[in-house]
């Protein structure tokens, strides 16, 4: 990675800080259980994409939304992570899910958005080098679900490498892959709904985007890239839910107190609506979409402290969880984080905030985009 850009997403012990110290992945988790009333499924399955699984939190949630409104649906889940360390996450999940809602096959890859819903790359040499893994797990056990996948580790280390990109730093595949799992004694039921290598399907019935992309990309290219591949990944009624980063809110206000010149979130929901149309061109008019008012689109989430944590002496570890919740949301890249001389001052900003608000809190927004009939 010397020499090559650093993105802020790749630092673990931010994610795992983050991801451990807010309340983001159960708000979000929640939002899209209340999308699940508005879907119109058919035979043979209830079809999920995940379009950035991150440590699955987000998709085993939402699967237990699914379950409880649709017992008796088979279920298709796909998701796109490139992370190793993520997809292990991700699998640890997986056992209880499959022991609650034995009818599902979940769909693993690493593959670009413009490629992860139909499981094939674009490029034809990497589409004949593409591995292909399926495996219908024994028994009904979630221990004995769990042993087998552990036992995929040596085959995920050795498919789930990845290079960087000279240009923008982001992370690419070594090895398109993807990871079919099941259980065994369900393959009867659903072997019209697992997928075979070559057979493009995507038409998924919903389609999650939550913070997929960096946040001072450009609208055009979050609409190019990832929006419009997705958006045409959906079936007839089928449902995008995408929610980002929006501002407004404490952490800001830390993050700008230090790099006041810094505009964290420029790119709000409508131009990422108005560059999606665009993109779409004369196909803009196959899909509705819905742009929510400030007060439904905002969906506001929380560090986690104890109301004696915020009292008249804060200790350094809750600083410091704050300045890294507030410095990952605003997306701080490390070089910027480097030029911080005297972290005092920083923590001192950090108090004055959470005195201030009697805590830390921050905003996301979220809009659907659906197809039409």
């Amino acid at each position: 990675m010397t020499g090559k850009p650093f993105r802020f997403y790749d630092n673990r012990l931010k994610y795992l800080t983050f991801v451990n110290t807010t309340n983001e992945k159960w708000r979000i988790s929640e939002r899209i259980a209340e999308e699940l009333r508005h879907l119109n499924i058919t035979p043979p399955a209830l079809r999920v994409f995940d379009a950035g699984m991150g440590d699955a939190t987000v998709l085993s949630n939402t699967m237990r939304s699914m379950h409880q409104r649709f017992p008796n649906v088979p279920f298709y889940l796909a998701g796109k992570e490139i992370s190793l360390e993520d997809l292990r996450l991700s699998l640890d999940k997986m056992p209880d899910r499959l022991v609650e809602h034995p009818a599902s096959v979940i769909v693993m890859t690493n593959l670009f958005y413009s490629e992860a819903p139909w499981l094939s790359p674009k490029n034809p040499a990497a589409r004949e080098n593409l591995v292909w893994k399926s495996v219908a797990l024994d028994g009904q056990s979630s221990i004995g679900f769990q042993e087998q996948l552990r036992d995929l580790d040596p085959f995920l280390v050795e498919n789930w490498q990845v290079t960087s990109s000279s240009k923008t730093g982001n992370p690419l595949y070594a090895k398109p892959a993807v990871l079919v799992i099941y259980r065994k004694d369900h393959d009867f039921i659903l072997d019209n709904i697992i997928p075979k290598a070559g057979f493009e399907q995507a038409e998924y019935d919903l389609v999650l985007a939550s913070q997929p992309w960096r946040a001072r990309t450009e609208a055009s290219l979050k609409a190019r890239t990832v929006l419009a591949p997705l958006a045409k990944s959906l079936a007839p009624r089928g449902r995008m839910f995408v929610v980002q980063s929006a501002g407004g809110d404490p952490g800001e206000e830390i993050v700008n107190s230090v790099w006041p010149d810094v505009s964290l979130f420029p790119v709000n929901r409508y131009h990422l609506v108005t560059a999606l149309k665009s993109e779409l061109g004369e196909e803009a008019d196959r899909y509705d979409f819905t742009i929510p008012a400030d007060g439904d689109a905002l969906l506001s989430y929380r560090m986690h402290t104890l109301p004696e944590e915020v009292g008249p002496s804060i200790g350094t570890s809750t600083l410091a969880a704050a300045w890294n919740a507030a410095t990952y949301v605003g997306q701080i890249e490390d070089e910027l984080l480097a030029n911080v001389q005297d972290y005092s001052k920083q923590y001192e900003i950090t108090a004055e905030v959470l005195h201030r608000y009697g805590g830390l809190w921050f905003n996301d927004e979220v809009f659907t985009i659906s197809r039409k009939r």
